[in-house]
């Protein structure tokens, strides 16, 4: 019996050791318990430290580092800061980075103080892309939170001076230089200046918003010349009037004026190349030659017709017109005048005579080696331009990438490929080729003939398919509507070239087409136009064809495929209107009215106006805006809609 009490008193006591235990366990779960809520407690507080940490403001070397996040909360309430965008790798900005630090250092001795701070453009795009940033390092200096551009040099100095400037409290932006015009002061102020660029923009136009500071800029440089040269600017959305006078249709749009006369510009879009454009279109589009000599010297070794005018004295009236007359053509030829009797003597001109003179590599027995105008005092601009146009390229001129946009661009063009070089060791052959040529451009005054050298060419020569003929001569026409004809490869001289032309004349030749091949089906609200069917379907007179230029690798004209297929769809029972689209990219446009300088291009094709077609410009690519495009020029709608 003792032993049978003294196991049940073990028997509750472990028990009672199990329970105790069970208890403690219990508590510490309890405690546990708690502490798993104190460590939520903690994420919280620190995901709360951690946005807060969006804001905080480190700084590098006395530099406040400044992003996305932080931005707006430092430059609050901060009369001046200067600000440098930089990118990690830029070399120029790892070399200014020591000298951005003695900078910040002078600034913060400054009274009041000038915080200094810096932008990893890499990370912080949203600050990039606000403030415009292109390049590396960019220099801001912050007014009251607006941008003053900085475009000094990147030194302590300079920079701590300009700064300590804008930080006076009386500082002020200076006024824009850029002028503005309305309609009441467009005429006076166009009309008055001797020479004044014009740009149309929209206030919504991001080309111009990009645009604005380097004009202001070229605008403050011209400002400073000695006369000046005024830019000018023209809100084109309010200005409406004043847009449409002079058929502003995209923006920005620029418009040079002389003394209220229009020239067209075709400059660059940045500071330094409109300054330097505009300088050059400010000074004389002729100038003077004084010695018989000089005139000699340009004709022996130019490649390039040399146009002289001689006159009796600056006030001579032919000599204002002819300077007007050059003026629109400044870019094209390179004019000179004289007042000396031995250039007139040399020229066997009197003065008020303009002559053309042919370098000596093109005299031929087949045409006079200079042509005189005589001007009289009713002599018009545009008949002395007619004289420069037409007498400026000699019966077999030297067509070369530099001059064919100038001098080559009428058509029927023959031109002969072959190696051509007029340097003193290769001059003979080049020369025995173009005689051959001679012989048969006399006969064909109604045609322009050209040499070209074949590498010069080589992408045309291909195109003509000759790159490979194995001759050492090929010739090509280029005719009207981009078409191009190739003579068959054979051993060349001047009855072979003959009997080319003619049968380019007789209408005996097929021109050379790129094409793919021709859809057997093409029954879709879109049709397929390729190279050899363009005139079958887009150039069909019966009816209005929308056509469409695409690239297949371009992203915008994969956005418009849905849209357009739907404006054919939209059109289809229209009999006389059809919606068409080509890749250009793999067939030849064998018309040149039809440029395509970018994808995708959409002309309307009207059906009795083909050698005109209007362009699609502006607007949204929408069926909406495609359909009041079409129904606005369309000529064989069955009936205008009202729902589009």
């Amino acid at each position: 019996m003792r032993r049978l009490a003294l196991l049940l008193l073990v028997l509750l006591g472990v028990a009672h050791f199990a329970t105790l235990g069970k208890c403690e366990d219990d508590e510490m779960k309890e405690e546990e318990t708690e502490d798993d809520f104190d460590d939520e407690d903690d994420d919280d507080e620190e995901a709360e430290e951690a946005e807060d940490d969006v804001t905080e403001v480190k700084e590098e070397n006395g530099v406040a580092v400044l992003t996305d996040g932080n931005y707006e909360t430092f430059v609050e309430g901060k009369d001046t800061v200067l600000l440098e965008f930089y990118a990690p790798w830029c070399g120029h900005c790892k070399t200014f980075a020591p000298e951005y630090e003695k900078i910040a250092q002078a600034l913060k001795e400054n009274d009041p103080p000038v915080p200094v701070a810096k932008v990893d453009a890499t990370v912080a795009t949203g600050l990039s892309q606000r403030f415009e940033v292109s390049g590396y390092p960019t220099i801001k200096i912050l007014k009251r939170g607006e941008p003053v551009d900085y475009d000094g040099g990147r030194t302590e100095t300079a920079i701590v001076t300009r700064v300590k400037e804008v930080a006076q409290p009386d500082w002020k932006p200076p006024p824009d230089v850029t002028l503005v015009l309305t309609e009441d002061n467009f005429d006076e102020t166009v009309n008055n200046a001797d020479i004044i660029l014009v740009e149309f923009y929209a206030p919504w136009c991001g080309h111009c918003k990009r645009l604005a500071p380097e004009y202001e800029k070229a605008a403050k440089e011209l400002n400073k010349r000695s006369p000046s040269i005024p830019l000018a600017k023209v809100d084109a959305t309010v200005e409406t009037d004043i847009a449409s006078r002079f058929e502003v249709t995209g923006y920005p749009a620029f418009k040079m004026f002389r003394k209220g006369k229009l020239f067209e510009y075709t400059g660059p879009r940045e500071q330094h190349g409109i300054v330097d454009y505009m300088i050059e279109q400010s000074g004389p589009p002729s100038k003077q030659v004084q010695a018989a000599k000089q005139v000699q010297e340009l004709t022996k070794d130019g490649d390039d017709a040399v146009i002289v005018g001689v006159f009796s004295s600056e006030q001579d009236a032919a000599y204002e017109a002819y300077l007007e007359a050059c003026n629109s053509l400044r870019e094209d030829f390179t004019f000179r005048h004289t007042f000396s009797s031995e250039v007139a003597k040399l020229l066997k001109a009197s003065p008020g005579d303009i002559v053309i003179t042919q370098p000596e590599r093109f005299h031929s027995k087949y045409e006079p080696a200079s042509r005189t105008f005589a001007m009289k005092d009713s002599s018009s601009s545009s008949e002395v331009q007619e004289f420069f146009k037409k007498h400026t390229f000699p019966l077999v001129g030297h067509r070369k990438p530099s001059n064919e946009a100038k001098r080559y661009t009428r058509r029927p063009l023959v031109v002969v490929y072959y190696g051509v070089d007029f340097s003193f060791d290769y001059r003979t052959a080049t020369q025995f080729w173009r005689s051959k040529v001679l012989e048969v451009a006399k006969d064909f005054p109604e045609y322009v003939f050209a040499i070209a050298d074949e590498e010069d060419f080589a992408d045309e020569l291909k195109s003509l398919g000759l790159s490979e003929s194995g001759e050492e001569v090929n010739v090509g026409i280029l005719a009207d509507g981009g078409k191009r004809f190739a003579m068959e490869p054979e051993e060349f001289d001047s009855e072979v070239l003959r009997d080319f032309v003619k049968a380019f004349k007789k209408g005996k030749l097929s021109p050379i087409i790129k094409s793919q091949p021709v859809p057997k089906n093409n029954k879709g609200p879109v049709k397929v136009v390729v190279g050899k069917t363009f005139d079958e379907i887009v150039m069909d007179s019966k009816k209005d064809v929308l056509v469409e230029f695409y690239a297949p690798w371009c992203g915008h004209c994969k956005k418009l495929e849905p849209d357009y297929l739907a404006l054919g769809k939209k059109y289809k029972e229209e009999k006389n209107i059809v919606i068409a689209k080509m890749d250009a990219t793999a067939n030849d446009v064998p018309n040149d009215h039809y440029k395509t300088e970018g994808f995708p291009t959409i002309y309307l094709a009207p059906s009795n106006s083909k050698q005109s077609p209007i362009k699609f410009e502006g607007g949204d690519r929408t069926v909406e805006a495609l359909s009041k495009f079409l129904e606005k020029h369309a000529t064989k709608l069955s009936q205008k809609r009202d729902e589009l």
